[in-house]
């Protein structure tokens, strides 16, 4: 509008100088009139919007770098740790090291890596069908050292949404169909192998919703799934050898219960195999890896949410299950392996939030060499405190217990804050 304002102002001073000038050498003044109207009239019709283009079509261009709508998410946390033992990995716990031979090692991490940047696409979209994508990263890829962190993809996937048949398709990298909760943790692994099941993984899902009743849903998922393996005698990715996918699938209802909210609970389960391969001759052996899997989501008020996973299967190391043990590679058997975790969130008061919780992974001592770990265990309780809408800063406690096979039974006593900037 601006520049529209400007370029009438020029045009005025133009006429008025012409005018003038006409009335100094002569010329006829509405000769001179006639010609700016046609002059005027030039530039209206080559400003004028093309044929299928609309009047709106300036204000509906996207943004310079992007044909789409993207918005930018994440946030930068640093955090400082102390460890009463020395655990696996250290800037964030999975399980306690033995200490058969080092007992109470204590050891302090201090590390940027779990800061994540996220890119959300959509676009272009209609009435019966939306598009969209999500790109998400951050900073606990390979093993480097600590102020040289390398890039993790988390999610990297498209999806198309049929609103009206309440069905969706999805194809690329995010998290497991089995198994979705996970507890509210400033610990990054959020009880990984002590009692909470599923990762992320490559796949293509179909979801369909059904509603019921009006407050009665259904949602089933089911997906194939990469299948990540061991590395076999041979130096093989076993799941690659595998020749198939793993099949993944969950059955969830939402419904009143009591509470404020719904109740939400899924039942879910995954099938699979790796072939081992048992020399350079090509002879294998196949080795299944499969659960069935119960969660829980139940508001009990206002300020407290109820979240709870039971698990039970065999060959879960890429699930992260079994302590990450998936196959004994003397007797080349699957290792079972069954647990769960239960956490409350607590909260909001004003700037205020809690979470406290308990998670456990069993696994068959039999199926585990000597030195193996059977039994791992994770208390915590965590407060956090909203500095203001971007920036929060929090503090972990957190009591870990790992078993073995033979000597070398661990714990632990962990001590985490947490400086977060959330955008």
């Amino acid at each position: 509008m601006r520049a529209a304002k400007w370029i009438w102002i020029c045009l005025t001073v133009l006429t008025l100088g012409q005018v003038c000038g006409a009335a100094e050498d002569g010329s006829s003044i509405d000769d001179r009139l006639a010609e700016l109207e046609r002059e005027i009239a030039e530039i209206k019709q080559a400003s004028a919007p093309t044929s299928g283009q609309t009047a709106s079509s300036d204000s509906k261009k996207k943004g310079l770098f992007s044909s789409v709508d993207v918005k930018l998410y994440g946030y930068l946390k640093t955090d400082v740790s102390r460890d009463s033992s020395r655990t696996t990995n250290g800037n964030y716990v999975l399980w306690v090291d033995s200490e058969a031979t080092r007992r109470n090692d204590a050891e302090s991490n201090l590390t940027a890596g779990e800061s994540r940047l996220g890119l959300d696409f959509s676009g272009p979209s209609s009435e019966t069908l939306k598009t969209s994508a999500k790109l998400e990263f951050d900073f606990f890829g390979a093993p480097a050292d600590e102020n040289k962190a390398k890039i993790q993809m988390r999610h990297a996937y498209m999806k198309l949404d049929w609103p009206e048949a309440q069905l969706s398709f999805l194809a690329g990298q995010t998290w497991d169909v089995i198994s979705p909760l996970n507890p509210s943790t400033l610990n990054y692994s959020v009880l990984w192998v002590g009692g909470n099941i599923g990762y992320r993984r490559p796949q293509v899902r179909l979801t369909k919703e059904l509603s019921v009743t009006d407050q009665v849903k259904l949602k089933l998922d089911g997906a194939l799934t990469r299948t990540i393996g061991n590395e076999d005698l041979t130096g093989s990715e076993t799941g690659e050898d595998a020749g198939v996918p793993t099949v993944q699938g969950r059955l969830g209802a939402t419904f009143p219960f009591f509470g404020p909210k719904p109740t939400t609970i899924g039942v879910s389960g995954h099938t699979g195999k790796e072939e081992y391969d048992l020399d350079a001759t090509g002879q294998n052996t196949d080795i299944k890896s499969q659960s069935i899997n119960l969660d829980i989501t139940q508001p009990i008020c206002k300020w407290i949410t109820l979240k709870a996973e039971l698990f039970s299967g065999k060959n879960l190391k890429s699930y992260l299950g079994g302590i990450s043990q998936g196959i004994n590679t003397a007797t080349r058997r699957p290792i079972d392996s069954e647990g769960g975790w239960i956490a409350a969130s607590l909260g909001p008061w004003g700037k205020w939030s809690s979470a406290v919780g308990f998670g456990v992974d069993n696994v068959d001592r039999d199926d585990v060499a000597a030195g193996g770990r059977t039994r791992n265990s994770c208390l915590f309780g965590n407060v956090r405190y909203d500095v203001n809408a971007h920036a929060q800063v929090g503090l972990e406690l957190s009591r870990w217990e790992t078993d073995y096979r033979g000597a070398g039974d661990a714990d632990d006593m962990r001590v985490q804050a947490s400086f977060i900037y959330k955008f």
